[in-house]
């Protein structure tokens, strides 16, 4: 990604159509799917602010997620990005059981910071299997500081 194409992804107004600016996001970066969760310090969870084309079947369990469950919360308990060449086949733990029903294969989880303050994760999948780059990640990771912020007021 370009560094020109972070401006365009109009951070400004992220805040008013969080669903539509992760479509930006996810079309920027060449995917069909993603998720955007707002950490909450009450409990510790992750609470679901967006999504983009998770099935229905999936949606009860991805709206509070635990730390350290699944990749989003991979990704937040590390404070560092979480990548899957092939979700489809991974053997690692990580991704949960039902992930695969997303038929999402190469998928990336970065922490949303600001600066040492965890304020949610960002993810992003293709329904190929792919190998994030690191410039990929640094810009999905620069994504997330610049809504921090935001994304932190959005739990009101």
């Amino acid at each position: 990604m370009q560094p020109a194409t972070l401006e365009t992804l109009n951070f400004a107004h992220a805040k008013t159509d969080w669903n539509a600016f992760l479509e930006r996001v996810a079309q920027t970066f060449g995917c069909s799917t993603g998720t955007l969760h707002r950490f909450d310090e009450r409990d510790r969870h992750l609470k679901l602010v967006a999504s983009l084309k998770i099935p229905e079947v999936l949606m009860p369990v991805i709206q509070s997620i635990p730390i350290g469950k699944g990749i989003a919360g991979a990704a937040a308990e590390r404070r560092e990005p979480v990548e899957m060449c092939n979700l489809q086949t991974d053997t690692s733990g990580v991704a949960r059981p039902d992930a695969r029903k997303t038929q999402v294969q190469g998928s990336l989880a970065v922490p949303v910071m600001q600066g040492e303050r965890l304020c949610g994760v960002l993810g992003i999948g293709k329904l190929t299997p792919y190998d994030f780059t690191d410039a990929e990640k640094e810009d999905l990771t620069e994504i997330g500081r610049r809504i921090a912020e935001d994304l932190v007021s959005a739990g009101g």
